[in-house]
C-alpha cells in the first residue's frame, strides 16, 4: 500500500461520531481550513452546493439552548423527508448500533426514561463547542443531496486529520423552522444537517465503542465473463 492510502485507511478507522465534547473553542483558522479542505471533493457539473454555517462557542450555547427547547416543545418538520422506515439488514445495523451506544453508557434494555434522555443529547449536540449548518439549493433535489453528503463526510475527515472529533447531525433537521429562523437560512435552501465538532471527551462511555461495518461481500458486486 501506499503512503497516501495507508493515511486515509488510519483517518477512517480513527473517525467515529463523538457524542461527548470537551467545551474548549476551536481557533477559526483550524476551523476554516477544514471548511475549505472539505470544499475540494467532486459535485455534480462543479455545481458544488453545500454551503456551511459554522457558530461559535458562545453562538452554538445560544442554538443548543433554543433547540433543546424546541425539541421538548415542539412538533418535528424536516426540509427532507425521514426514511419512512428501516427494514431487513439495515434495521439490524440501525439497532446494533443503538444497543452498543446503550451497553457503553449503561442504559438497561426496556429502561425508557434513560433511552429519551439519551436521545435528548442530540438536541444538546453532545456538549460540543462549535456547530456547522450544512444547506442545498432546492432546485438541485437528490443530486445536490448527494454532493454535500460528499461534503460532510469530507468535513469530519479533515476535521479528524486535525485531531478534531465530529458527529453529523440529521435529528436537528427535524426542527427545519427553527433551524432556518436561528440562522436566517434562504427559502430556496433546504436544511440537511449539523455536524457538531470540537475535542473529544475521551473519558465519556459514550466514545467508547465503535460501531461494526459491513465485510465487503455485503456491500460489493463483481461482474465479470
Amino acid at each position: 500500500m501506499s503512503a497516501r492510502f495507508d493515511t486515509l485507511l488510519a483517518l477512517l478507522h480513527a473517525r467515529h461520531s463523538c457524542r461527548a465534547f470537551l467545551a474548549s473553542e476551536l481557533p477559526r483558522t483550524t476551523i476554516e481550513e477544514i471548511v475549505a479542505t472539505a470544499g475540494r471533493v467532486p459535485s455534480w457539473c462543479n455545481a458544488q452546493p453545500w454551503h456551511v454555517t459554522v457558530a461559535n462557542k458562545t453562538e452554538t450555547d445560544r442554538f443548543r439552548a433554543g433547540l433543546e427547547a424546541q425539541a421538548q416543545s415542539a412538533d418535528t418538520a424536516s426540509d427532507i423527508p425521514f426514511p419512512a422506515s428501516y427494514t431487513g439488514v439495515h434495521k439490524a445495523r440501525r439497532a446494533d448500533c443503538g444497543w452498543q451506544l446503550y451497553d457503553a453508557v449503561g442504559i438497561a434494555k426496556g429502561d425508557r426514561a434513560a433511552s429519551a434522555r439519551q436521545m435528548m443529547q442530540n438536541f444538546s449536540l453532545f456538549g460540543a463547542p462549535h456547530v456547522a449548518l450544512v444547506t442545498c439549493p432546492k432546485e438541485l433535489g437528490a443530486y445536490g443531496i448527494l454532493d454535500c453528503g460528499a461534503f460532510v463526510t469530507a468535513f469530519t475527515l479533515a476535521a479528524q486529520a486535525r485531531g478534531i472529533a465530529s458527529i453529523p447531525q440529521a435529528a436537528v433537521a427535524g426542527f427545519s423552522p427553527f433551524v432556518r429562523d436561528f440562522f436566517g437560512v434562504p427559502d430556496e435552501r433546504d436544511v440537511l444537517c449539523v455536524i457538531s465538532f470540537g475535542l473529544e471527551d475521551k473519558s465519556h462511555p459514550a466514545n467508547s465503542f465503535r460501531t461494526r461495518r459491513a465485510d465487503l461481500a455485503e456491500i460489493m458486486e463483481w461482474k465479470e465473463q
